[in-house]
């Protein structure tokens, strides 16, 4: 898995590509905590190039978003598939992230 980072508006967006599954979780898991380090808030993760997350995958946006929720804000996550939004919403979780469909839309939530 390839993750690539870019700034948007205020935000840092993260764009993990491929499956999220066991160790490219814990990379994944890893950058987060570097940008929740230093972001001052805003970090979205941009779903499009994401085909699957395992169970550890979803553990690390959940962790990464209580994270930020402690400081007032959300993990943001753009252009998740159909796959990863019933996953968020089978597992309960959905609720605890900003989603959009896509960068557009996003991008009053990025500034």
């Amino acid at each position: 898995m390839n993750i690539t980072e870019h700034r948007q508006g205020g935000a840092v967006v993260l764009q993990p590509a491929g499956a999220i599954t066991g160790e490219d979780a814990d990379r994944l898991g890893q950058r987060l905590a570097d940008v929740l380090d230093g972001a001052g808030g805003r970090v979205a993760v941009d779903m499009a190039k994401v085909a699957f997350l395992d169970s550890r995958a979803l553990e690390v946006l959940v962790e990464a978003t209580e994270k930020l929720i402690r400081g007032g804000a959300a993990l943001i996550l753009i252009s998740a598939n159909d796959v990863i939004r019933e996953v968020l919403d089978i597992t309960d979780v959905a609720s605890l992230f900003e989603q959009y469909d896509d960068l557009e839309a996003a991008t009053g939530s990025l500034a």
